[in-house]
């Protein structure tokens, strides 16, 4: 019996597991999904969430069982799941719900840019993360979809483009050339059809600036995932229970809504090709590391304010 690689048995499709966290009916998975089971070139596999779960960033739940329902896919083995991205990958990968684990771990198209400091709220950059955690090979994908001004088709565009991406990214972890301390972060122009190509960036400092505003209670909108992290021995896990603290209970209680207020944009990173036109392709670590210039300012202090003592 040839292996290929050293573990892919000869003619074996190689596996993709789908995840992202706009929900498993988001036209951005489901037009990802298309594309790949067009190309009869992978098993196809989805674990997303059952419902929307934006801005979760890399958040668990703790507190009960998950529920993993199976959802038809056309040429596609798939499960929604009641939990967050990082949670419908870390399922997806166990042994609980697929017989074996994936060659590469795919999340999104996300609708909407990733890029910058929103790289740290992303459920859906959390969906990529967590599998590079497990040793995992995976990319997540965003696309600067302008709600309005774009067709929902253009999806499968944008899915499309990253073809050769995943095609060169299973073609490295046959070959054991893929390096295995990094993930990527993909994002799209909003005009993906004339983009400019492929562009290795960097992570900026972008982050856009938010504001407040009053709202009244009709005008509230959908309620997003409430989650609370908190650490034990075992790590970081979340909870999702309600708190109801007596303490927060008064008459005066007011609603407020967040609202973006512009951005600013760091030159030769991720969002400013992005935004040029280019498709951008960023490898990320599990952790951001300090600038060197405060780790030797924290050399010199830390010795200073403990000899005092």
């Amino acid at each position: 019996m040839e292996i290929n690689g050293g573990d892919r048995i000869s003619g074996e499709k190689p596996i993709i597991m789908v995840t992202n966290d706009d929900g498993i009916d988001a036209p951005g998975l489901r037009s990802l999904v298309r594309v790949l089971v067009s190309t009869n070139l992978y098993d196809v596999r989805v674990c997303a969430p059952d419902s929307e779960k934006s801005a979760v960033s890399h958040s668990i739940i703790w507190s009960r069982p998950l529920t993993a329902k199976r959802v038809d896919i056309d040429g596609a083995t798939a499960f929604a799941v009641d939990g967050t991205p990082a949670d419908c990958t870390g399922l997806g990968l166990s042994d609980a719900l697929f017989p074996s684990l994936p060659d590469l771990v795919l999340s999104g198209i996300n609708v909407g840019s990733n890029c910058g400091y929103n790289i740290v709220y992303s459920g859906t950059v959390a969906g990529a993360r967590e599998a590079f955690l497990y040793g995992v090979p995976s990319a997540s994908i965003s696309y600067d979809w302008k709600r309005g001004e774009i067709n929902v088709n253009d999806f499968v565009l944008a899915a499309q483009a990253c073809l050769p991406i995943i095609n060169g990214l299973l073609s490295a972890i046959n070959n054991k050339t893929h390096p295995m301390k990094c993930f990527l972060n993909i994002d799209l122009p909003t005009d993906i059809v004339n983009h400019k190509g492929y562009k290795l960036t960097r992570q900026g400092k972008n982050l856009g600036k938010m504001g407040w505003r009053q709202v009244k209670e009709e005008s509230q909108g959908p309620k997003m995932l409430s989650t609370m992290t908190m650490e034990t021995e075992s790590g970081v896990v979340s909870s999702d229970n309600n708190n109801n603290n007596t303490s927060a209970n008064s008459n005066d209680s007011r609603l407020f809504k967040r609202e973006v207020r512009g951005s600013v944009v760091e030159e030769g990173t991720d969002l400013q090709f992005l935004h040029e036109g280019y498709i951008t392709v960023t490898p990320l670590g599990a952790l951001s590391q300090t600038d060197v210039d405060c780790q030797n300012y924290y050399k010199e202090w830390l010795p200073k304010i403990t000899s005092q003592l």
